[in-house]
């Protein structure tokens, strides 16, 4: 009998003999105002990766973006920062630090887990059905903290040069507010894994273009506690660890793999395959981010087959340890969208129909 989806996606992340490489496409709504129909009929091509979609389903003239999403408007979350969209349906940048002076830490309150997420409220009751519902499907589930849930909010809150200033100085303020940050979110996360969860997801963007934005004895200094104390439960709860970052991380890979990572989700290109396969693969899960910001939105169909071939091939192994991922960003044509969930699907069974042999 074949591995349920779920079940194929625990033997991968702990790399016990998986059947098939877990693959996943996430369009952007901006990539949708974009294209329209024209990425509607890519998708409905491609129902292993969708699932449940119908052409028809998305009202392109009268869609609700949400909070923050549309080009030009401010909203505040949680936390106080003030959030402005920089284009419909593609998300917001930071706009108001609340704490870009010191002199307001002393009035400031965090926001309330027991009710609220970092950017909104939060059901814990609507959330514990909703995945004992998923649970008694055989479907997995998953819990996971903000993106951006420390060092990315010390950076809301602060500005981005302040933060780093109070880091190179250590300012006594600051292991304040990151005791203060990283309570609310153990708030979120003792509260999934008091529910049951079969991954933890934590999320923030530690890496630029080139290097990471901090090296690995500031790593270990200011986050790699807090990473610890969030990860370990989980770990210990039975959960799979699941860490995103954008940009090269490589210079503190050792560093984040050591605060009980089982499933690390690291850009291609940027890190470079050949280096993830000699410093990564075989300690824990890959979750490859498919490129984005050159060969996906302007290569060619078989530029895009080439790379992901490369990633399934350098990357995976039969006991399983790869994912593919990818995030679809305008201007991104739908032909090359297509292309992408065609490689992927055609590569998902590499390790196991002879090919990888």
């Amino acid at each position: 009998m074949p591995l349920s989806d779920r079940e194929n996606y625990l033997r991968t992340a702990s790399m016990t003999g998986a059947e098939w490489t877990p693959i996943r496409v996430a369009i952007v709504e901006s990539e949708w105002e974009m294209y329209r129909e024209d990425l509607e009929e890519v998708v409905a091509r491609h129902p292993m990766l969708f699932p449940g979609f119908e052409r028809g389903q998305r009202d392109f003239d009268d869609y609700e973006f949400g909070g923050g999403c549309r080009k030009g408007e401010d909203h505040s979350d949680n936390w106080g920062c003030v959030w402005r969209g920089w284009d419909d349906g593609h998300g917001a940048t930071i706009h108001g630090h609340p704490l870009a002076e010191w002199k307001a830490f002393d009035d400031f309150e965090p926001p309330d887990s027991a009710t609220q997420s970092a950017r909104g409220p939060i059901d814990w009751e609507a959330t514990r059905k909703s995945l004992q519902e998923r649970r008694e499907k055989g479907l997995l589930t998953r819990g996971g903290v903000e993106h951006g849930f420390l060092y990315m909010r010390l950076r809301y809150l602060r500005g981005f040069e302040s933060l780093m200033l109070d880091m190179a100085s250590d300012e006594p303020r600051l292991h304040e507010l990151i005791e203060m940050v990283t309570e609310f979110s153990w708030g979120l996360v003792k509260r999934y894994l008091a529910i049951g969860v079969d991954v933890m997801s934590f999320g923030e963007d530690l890496g630029a273009q080139h290097a990471s934005v901090m090296g690995p004895t500031q790593f270990a200094r200011w986050l790699a506690p807090a990473y610890r104390r969030l990860m370990e439960p989980c770990r210990e709860a039975g959960a799979q660890v699941y860490v995103h970052s954008d940009g090269y991380i490589l210079d503190i890979m050792e560093e984040i793999l050591a605060c009980g990572v089982t499933i690390i989700n690291p850009q291609d290109l940027v890190n470079g395959i050949d280096n993830l396969a000699a410093e990564v693969k075989g300690r824990v899960c890959i979750d490859l981010d498919v490129d984005r910001q050159s060969i996906v939105p302007f290569g060619t169909r078989q530029e895009i087959y080439d790379l992901i071939e490369e990633g399934v091939r350098k990357l995976g192994s039969p006991q399983g340890g790869l994912m593919l991922y990818c995030g679809v960003t305008p201007p991104t044509p739908p032909e090359n969208v297509d292309a992408v969930c065609c490689a992927f699907e055609e590569f998902r069974t590499y390790w196991w129909d002879g090919r990888g042999s």
